[in-house]
């Protein structure tokens, strides 16, 4: 995971960027899943350079470019309600056959008009596609701020519609990420600090899950999935010891 895993608002956190590249330096192939709406993979990319992160553009893996290739595959035409920076993802697609809603975390997006233009589209037929449904995020002022779950539960209990998820906790979306590294999922590792979302549906996935006590990690999160997390780490760099000793 990046946000409250590799950094915190525009700051990485202690040790995190060392950590990843201890990673490398054993030859551990490593992906970085992503549920974070607000921005476009380049905009991402940008971002994690700047911070001193060495990544290539596929190591980057996001839920709006997983709603593409479905957009694509299925020659459908977006309604999209997402947060402004994401739009360039989705730019250049066709008209397609049939709508499809896709929610991101709209931020100051999320008005009446846009969501109740997005509920009248799934009342239409359109196909109701969520690239999250993460409920908070650990905002870059330290807090708590509203993700976009609660956005799709509305639109989900409005419409008694089910949202398709393409980001985490998604199997595909985790299955999608070791495919690109030719990895099973017995011998991949999660590292998230969102039990829920991050190391449930990971584990779900088969892959071992280790929940981190930094971003979005309240105290006791570990008792409220089941399996636990493999592990509990205070923070990323501490995760990494764990890893490279099972190796």
């Amino acid at each position: 995971d990046l946000g409250g895993v590799v950094y915190v608002g525009d700051r990485p956190l202690p040790g995190a960027i060392a950590a990843i590249e201890r990673l490398r330096r054993a030859y551990l192939a490593v992906r970085f899943l992503t549920n974070t709406t607000r921005s476009s993979h380049r905009m991402l990319l940008q971002k994690l350079r700047a911070m001193g992160l060495d990544i290539a553009d596929d190591e980057l893996i996001t839920p709006s470019l997983a709603a593409r290739r479905r957009i694509e595959r299925d020659g459908l035409s977006p309604h999209l309600l997402v947060h402004p920076a994401l739009e360039e993802d989705f730019a250049g697609l066709p008209e397609g056959e049939r709508e499809a809603v896709i929610v991101g975390d709209a931020g100051d997006s999320f008005s009446y008009a846009a969501l109740n233009a997005a509920f009248r589209a799934l009342e239409r037929g359109a196909e109701f596609l969520a690239l999250a449904n993460n409920r908070s995020f650990r905002d870059a002022d330290g807090g708590l701020s509203l993700d976009a779950g609660p956005f799709v539960a509305a639109l989900t209990f409005a419409s008694r519609r089910e949202p398709l998820i393409l980001g985490k906790p998604a199997p595909d979306y985790f299955l999608s990420a070791l495919a690109s590294m030719d990895c099973s999922p017995e011998q991949a590792v999660m590292v998230g600090d969102d039990a829920e979302n991050d190391v449930a549906g990971a584990m779900a996935a088969g892959l071992s899950g280790v929940l981190v006590r930094t971003g979005k990690y309240q105290p006791g999160a570990e008792a409220s999935i089941a399996p636990p997390p493999s592990v509990v780490a205070p923070e990323l760099p501490a995760a990494v010891d764990w890893i490279l000793a099972q190796r």
